[in-house]
């Protein structure tokens, strides 16, 4: 590496946008990040926490950088250095003692997005765990799982509409989905389109940057996005605005769902939406008035007890109006622009046939497993679970149990790290290659290293080779590059794309599978859009969309939404990116609790409390509080965040976390 130089680089967090990044380089230590035009859609604007953060994040001065094991009393945070090949023998030991006794399901990663490089989060990785036979973990609980399936029992697997085509949409729906704050990107061209006539219609509790500009915005109750679609569609069967030839051509089970709907007429929904009634009128006239119309639809109306129903209901409206199909109508998403062949990646077929858990079930596998496999032992990569899981306390108990051996890599010490009984150094994105789609836009991306690996650490593609060559493994796939994985990613097209993509961004299109309506059939039971799912009624009663109450009902509803300062936990720790570890609270509430701003307000349920400074804000809807997902435990005073108040009760169609279930009493404390 020269002295100083500025590289190409991509920016690998869980946000929509991945945008392309360039990034100054002194003395081999990333300086300062920036924007870069390599990206047409991202056009060299990035977030502010990236560029305030990223580089201090991966400083040298901030990383772990030699392996860590636990030393003294049981629980004590007290680590000592180990070599890579002691630490490796330490895993090959706990690992047979755990098998020997309760077979290879009593260990499972323990994995979520904290890079999304695709190589990084599911290639040697997974290939290691399905050659060992642990337990397989389905993580998309935590985000998007119940997106996925909701989607999936509307339109099977068929794709939506690139966001691009937002510039043809004459109504603009952005649902549940803050996208000035985690989709950048598509706010310009939202704005420019209103310019041009479109209406714009936001569906938040918050009124937020997006919000504000908005021709209608809907501060609607978090959990009651289900019956404020369902009024919706009773307005407009009520008064014209269906699209009865399209109903009839492709949907299945209009009728049920109308059915369903009439029991929120205009004054009722209003009221468990808590909103005015003419919100409703007008977003129902909007309906009838605009089209085409496109919705982006974000993962927030997924995180409550409500989130399948809520988002199947929403999507609903679409093919109720015959919004699918020509330019500028439907659902925004790109995944079929990206034909990745996982499978290729990741190798299932080098284990058994395993069970597959969900994430949110690990507390209770290690703490109380009754007649199931327990979990002893866990690896933690790509995730901070302390920081992210609902229920904390639970979480930190299973991991600091001495029941359970816990080995992670992270770069530095998050609150996961000071759990585990064994700490791997991981490498920064910046110090391997990696492969990257989008899930905001059809640009592939690929980069290179840009520094070397700081102290000691590994890539997670080196840290798995690495173990299955101490485990024996003597399959040849555990010898692949990260070139050859690279490849892997796109086997039906001769690896093409990744070859296309190395340091630049690659339109997507000529790879990309039709959208719905567009050449693709829908991939349902029925061929078409299913309005009412037989499967689902067959599996949980809820054939349409249903709503439920919320249980355990305090004053408050806790909203965690994502934060400007981090991304999920990422740029946790870093104290200047810890100035929102707030309570937001709208006047009206802060005066009837004689809570002023910085004033301490404790909030509680029967998960314990937590206490954070008050934010008085006029944009947060009555009745709710406002916590940013993501810090990190020493950010808060008592050692606890929000997330040790969110409860452990899961959406019916999935099992996804319910984060906005989270409902509390407060005082001045």
């Amino acid at each position: 590496m020269n002295a100083k130089e500025t590289l190409p680089a991509v920016c690998p967090l869980d946000c929509a946008d991945t945008c392309s990044l360039q990034v100054s380089v002194q003395d081999g230590v990333i300086a300062a990040v920036r924007g870069s035009d390599t990206n047409p859609y991202t056009r060299g604007k990035i977030c502010g926490k990236v560029a305030r953060a990223m580089a201090t994040q991966t400083h040298p001065s901030e990383r772990l950088l030699t392996p860590l094991i636990r030393v003294g009393n049981d629980g004590a945070d007290e680590f000592q250095p180990i070599s890579w090949a002691a630490a490796l023998d330490k895993i090959v030991d706990e690992s047979q003692r755990i098998i020997d006794r309760w077979g290879a399901e009593a260990i499972a990663p323990l994995r979520y997005g904290g890079v999304m490089g695709k190589l990084a989060i599911g290639s040697m990785d997974r290939r290691f765990f399905h050659r060992l036979g642990a337990t397989r973990v389905d993580s998309s609980p935590l985000c998007a799982g119940t997106l996925g399936a909701a989607w999936e029992a509307l339109f099977g697997d068929a794709g939506g509409i690139d966001f691009a085509e937002l510039a043809h949409s004459n109504l603009i729906v952005v649902w549940g989905n803050n996208i000035t704050t985690c989709n950048l990107h598509v706010t310009t061209l939202i704005r420019q389109r209103q310019k041009e006539g479109a209406k714009l219609v936001v569906i938040d509790p918050k009124r937020t940057r997006i919000a504000k500009d908005a021709d209608l915005h809907i501060p609607l109750l978090p959990g009651t996005d289900v019956v404020l679609a369902y009024a919706i569609a009773h307005q407009l069967a009520a008064h014209g605005g269906l699209d009865h030839d399209f109903i009839a051509e492709h949907t299945e089970g209009a009728q049920a769902f109308l059915d369903a709907a009439a029991h929120y007429p205009l004054e009722r929904a209003a009221e468990m939406c808590g909103i005015d009634s003419a919100l409703i009128s007008t977003f129902a006239q909007l309906w009838r008035d605009c089209r085409p119309a496109g919705m982006t639809i974000g993962v927030a109306p997924e995180r409550n007890r409500n989130g399948g129903a809520g988002l199947r209901a929403a999507m609903s409206l679409l093919a109720l109006t015959g919004n699918i199909g020509p330019k500028g109508a439907g659902p925004c998403d790109v995944g079929g622009f990206y034909p990745v062949t996982s499978d290729a990646l990741t190798r299932p077929e080098l284990g058994p046939p395993v069970r597959e858990i969900n994430v949110m079930d690990i507390p209770r596998l290690v703490l109380e497993p009754g007649d199931e496999t327990p979990l002893r032992g866990l690896f933690i990569y790509n995730h901070n679970p302390v920081a992210v899981h609902p229920e904390q306390d639970r979480m930190v108990e299973a991991l600091r149990s001495s029941d359970v051996f816990v080995v992670g890599s992270d770069l530095s010490m998050t609150d996961s790290m000071a759990c585990a009984d064994l700490i791997l150094p991981a490498a920064s994105h910046f110090e391997y290659g990696d492969v990257y789609t989008a899930y905001g836009h059809r640009y592939l991306q690929r980069s290179k290293a840009v520094t070397e690996p700081a102290g000691e650490s590994k890539s997670n593609m080196d840290l798995f080779r690495a173990l299955a060559a101490r485990f024996g493994f003597e399959e040849e796939c555990f010898k692949d590059s990260d070139e050859k994985l690279a490849q892997d990613c796109f086997v039906d097209h001769d690896g093409e794309p990744a070859e296309k993509a190395l340091n630049t961004a690659l339109d997507m299109t000529p790879y990309a599978e039709p959208g719905l309506l567009r050449g693709t059939p829908t991939g349902t039971p029925s061929g078409k859009i299913e309005l009412y799912s037989t499967a689902l009624e067959e599996r949980s009663g809820e054939g349409v969309p249903t709503f439920k109450p919320l249980p355990d009902q305090r004053e408050f509803i806790v909203v965690s939404p994502a934060s400007e300062q981090r991304v999920n936990s990422t740029y946790g720790g870093l104290p200047e990116q810890a100035t929102d570890v707030r309570c937001e609270i709208h006047p009206e509430d802060a005066d009837r609790f004689d809570i002023s701003h910085d004033d301490p307000v404790m909030m509680t349920n029967a998960l314990g409390s937590i206490t954070l400074p008050a934010s008085i804000n006029p944009d947060v809807r009555r009745g709710t509080l406002f916590v940013p997902k993501g810090a990190w435990m020493p950010e808060v005073g008592k050692g606890k965040t929000i997330n040790a108040l969110i409860p452990g009760h899961k959406d019916s169609l999935v099992g996804g976390a319910c984060y906005y279930d989270c409902s509390v009493d407060i005082r001045r404390g």
